[in-house]
């Protein structure tokens, strides 16, 4: 029997982190957060996706806190090729934008959980502790958009577009309004907004510019007919 003290704490209960942000006041404010508190140990930062990648591969951390919208790599691809190679981190993203286009591909690449910035501290350091242990864990807002996506009918992926709606999103991507296209193919605004919704379903986007980058993309628009 010794007369040491056993911290509450141990090494084996400590989660490890590596903070992906851009911006070095945003790493240096989580890093700080973190190792401030106990349970926590940051062992390693990047500025980007690419970056993210490879110090994840040589840090091995628990969690990794995943900016998205970063210069020289963002973080959906870093997330889809972590888990490509089937690594052993959970990903928690942490990010100001809580759109659609943000939240859904980081969610179907792998992300364990998503929260914005803005989220209160205590609430960051349980949604840490949830992702290391394989938790989902949701901001209310994000929750909600992905509830709505769900019980969103949706067109099957990859149903090509019927003639008419390639002839509507022809003249989306001349910058042709709605009420132009009904006038040119001689149909109601009605019906020319009934072939966007069609349209975007199949594309799976949710307005006009997407919907054109998308066609273009995927061949279905060549640069000829913009």
């Amino acid at each position: 029997m010794t007369d040491d003290v056993t911290d509450d704490v141990t090494d084996d209960d400590v989660i490890t982190l590596l903070i992906v942000d851009d911006h070095p006041v945003v790493r240096d404010g989580l890093r700080g957060m973190f190792e401030s508190a106990p349970g926590f140990t940051v062992v390693g930062e990047a500025a980007n996706g690419v970056e993210a990648l490879a110090r994840a591969e040589v840090l091995d951390p628990d969690v990794v806190l995943m900016d998205l919208r970063m210069p020289g790599g963002g973080g959906v691809d870093a997330i889809r090729e972590l888990t490509r190679r089937a690594a052993r981190a959970k990903v928690l993203v942490l990010t100001t934008y809580d759109t659609d286009s943000d939240t859904l591909p980081a969610i179907e690449a792998g992300a364990t959980g998503y929260l914005l910035k803005d989220a209160p501290r205590d609430e960051l350091f349980t949604a840490v502790r949830a992702a290391a242990e394989g938790r989902t864990v949701l901001s209310p807002a994000v929750a909600s958009r992905l509830v709505s996506a769900v019980r969103t009918p949706r067109t099957p992926a990859g149903e090509p577009l019927s003639a008419r709606e390639r002839e509507v999103l022809t003249l989306v991507a001349r910058g042709t309004s709605n009420r132009e296209i009904a006038r040119d193919l001689f149909i109601s605004e009605a019906t020319v907004k009934t072939h966007l919704t069609h349209l975007y379903a199949k594309l799976g986007v949710n307005d006009r510019a997407a919907a054109v980058a998308a066609a273009y993309e995927r061949g279905i628009l060549g640069r000829g007919e913009a």
